[in-house]
């Protein structure tokens, strides 16, 4: 900058020295102050300097960042109304900033294609072609206690967990327990945890929609969980109830477990089993996934889960799945899968043969 500041006085300073050649009449060497001049160029060139460091500098604050990724899928289910090959895809902006060092405010951006085939609903994608702001978030400590409170996020945000399973099918991602330890949000969500030294840690949560917070019409959300971590083992137990505008309250009770041994032969081990009550009805949901973390140059992932929980009267329908994930740089990986989803009724099952390819920059 002092090579910018210099190249801009040079000229200036020559131009008050140009009038020194006319004629008396025009202008007289008293009228002319070098020290007053000079010192008014170097205040213009400092404010403009100041101004392109701000710039500069200003683009994001010093403790915000972003973070991009998309996701594409390419492939096809058979089974399914629509079992052509289809591409979908998934855009994702992370916004991250802090205020004191030990807060954060999130603010996640989502677009997706327009119009989803089965293949992006299977993953799990977004969709809607437009950015979307998908979820607000602002976490803080309140003593030795963190706290969340956001719109459109989870309860299980604050929650620890227990699944150690890479999943390929968006269903197999809850780890047979999408309403308690992967308890998740009807709008408006607060919730806490607190960790203890020895492992263990609690956590709840409360949400409602924007419409009406915990009032009698609107549908609340409670979930709390107890886990306990350690190096190679953990265990988590939640509990959630749904109280819903129509009286027709659930309760949930669920488990995961996950063991990760130091060995590239066995793989990690979680399990999952969920039970359901609605107006004294049981139902039933489970989860086994193995994953070796080193084969080859990637991971490979084995799995087998419920569709959901089912009562007794029900058949149960299940997902099974295998997929590999192989990391080609730092920003991309590729994950070949495939899965078999039973339908019931009658119908063929779905069987989905797809490559998701991941970015991250």
């Amino acid at each position: 900058m002092k090579l910018f500041k210099s190249l801009l006085v040079a000229p200036a300073t020559l131009g008050l020295l140009a009038p020194m050649s006319a004629t008396a009449n025009e202008v007289t060497i008293n009228d002319f102050n070098p020290a007053e001049e000079l010192a008014i160029t170097n205040s213009r060139v400092d404010g403009l300097e100041a101004r392109l460091n701000n710039f500069e500098a200003g683009v994001f604050s010093e403790t915000t960042t972003a973070s991009f990724s998309v996701d594409a899928v390419l492939g096809s289910i058979d089974g399914n109304a629509n079992d052509s090959t289809t591409f979908d895809f998934q855009y994702n902006i992370g916004l991250t900033t802090s205020f004191t060092g030990e807060d954060s405010l999130d603010i996640a951006i989502d677009s997706g294609t327009a119009t989803q085939s089965p293949s992006g609903a299977a993953m799990g994608f977004d969709s809607g072609g437009a950015l979307t702001v998908d979820g607000v978030v602002y976490s803080f400590p309140l003593g030795d206690f963190a706290v969340l409170v956001g719109d459109s996020t989870d309860i299980s945000a604050a929650y620890t967990g227990a699944c150690a399973y890479t999943a390929f099918h968006d269903t197999m991602g809850d780890c047979g327990t999408g309403n308690t330890v992967g308890a998740g949000g009807q709008g408006v969500t607060a919730a806490t945890s607190y960790a203890f030294d020895s492992g263990f840690s609690l956590a709840a949560g409360v949400s409602s929609p924007q419409s009406g917070i915990m009032v009698e019409e609107s549908s609340d959300l409670v979930g709390i969980e107890a886990a306990y971590t350690a190096d190679a083992f953990g265990v988590a137990v939640a509990y959630a109830s749904l109280d819903n505008a129509a009286d027709a309250d659930t309760s949930y009770w669920g488990i995961n477990v996950a063991y990760t041994p130091d060995s590239e032969v066995i793989p990690s081990i979680s399990v999952g089993f969920e039970i359901e009550e609605t107006s004294g009805t049981d139902a039933e949901g489970y989860f086994l996934g193995l994953t070796w973390d080193e084969v080859g140059p990637g991971s490979a992932s084995l799995g087998v889960g419920s569709n959901g929980n089912f009562g007794d009267a029900a058949d149960d329908l299940l997902i099974y799945e295998a997929s590999y994930s192989y990391p080609v740089n730092d920003s991309l990986t590729i994950t070949p899968g495939v899965f078999i989803a039973e339908t019931g009724a009658g119908a063929d099952d779905e069987t989905g043969l797809l490559v998701k390819s991941s970015f991250a920059f």
